[in-house]
């Protein structure tokens, strides 16, 4: 199974998205599949719903039926807030931050000796915390007003992504060979090495591990009260 979506269009859509106004975004998905990206894109999508902007809401109702479809952990947070922006449901009672879920999933699923840190609820600013550099935080610092600590969670979901990124893979003596080579220590390492004799099907793990990611760290912030919101 072979992504559809080229570096050059992913391009193009990280543009678009962080650009603002929707207009330009609503144009590029309405000529691509959404399924690949839907974690990307779903705040955007949302956004330009609710400012009006022609075609979205049809993209939106597109998007919801997707993240149903598929259900992975982040996706139902996302639907619900797509159906709040299109009115067919509750505003979920969420704090917004403007907080980069890409950032945050570094904080929960890095190394879990360096991994962890908090995020700065003024700002949404992820501040990782550096085991080794032997600065400690302040007692005012730890102002639960202004500080959400962030636990680190380790490489088990990460791991989890690999199988079933494996699992998608039409060739079964490439799969194969993944298979054994996330097998034992090393296995993210070994598993990207050969991963890496497709471009292809290296450009679709990135952004399916990306999807992933970003859908966890959307439901860890859901569980502790906020949604992402982008920064103004």
């Amino acid at each position: 199974m072979t992504g559809t979506w080229s570096e050059e269009s992913l391009r193009r859509l990280r543009a678009a998205r962080h650009a603002g106004g929707g207009t330009a975004l609503v144009a590029l998905l309405s000529g691509q599949p959404v399924a690949e990206v839907l974690q990307q894109v779903g705040d955007a999508v949302g956004d330009a719903v609710i400012a009006g902007v022609p075609g979205a809401a049809e993209l939106a109702l597109q998007c919801i039926a997707r993240l149903g479809e598929r259900d992975w952990e982040g996706d139902a947070e996302l639907a619900r807030q797509a159906e709040a922006a299109l009115g067919r449901g509750p505003v979920p009672q969420l704090r917004p931050l403007p907080v980069d879920l890409e950032e945050l999933s570094g904080l929960l699923e890095g190394d879990p000796v360096f991994g962890g840190g908090r995020i700065d609820l003024t700002t949404g600013d992820c501040w990782p915390q550096q085991a080794d550099s032997g600065e400690q935080w302040e007692d005012d610092d730890e102002d639960p007003e202004r500080w959400l600590p962030v636990w680190c969670e380790g490489s088990r979901d990460g791991y989890r992504d690999m199988e079933l990124f494996i699992a998608t893979i039409g060739d079964a003596d490439f799969a194969d060979r993944l298979k054994i080579a996330i097998s034992g220590r090393g296995a993210f390492r070994r598993f990207k090495d050969v991963l890496a004799r497709s471009e292809d099907e290296l450009r679709r793990f990135h952004l399916f591990a990306e999807e992933r990611q970003r859908g966890r760290a959307r439901a860890w912030l859901a569980g502790n009260g906020y949604r992402p919101v982008a920064r103004q």
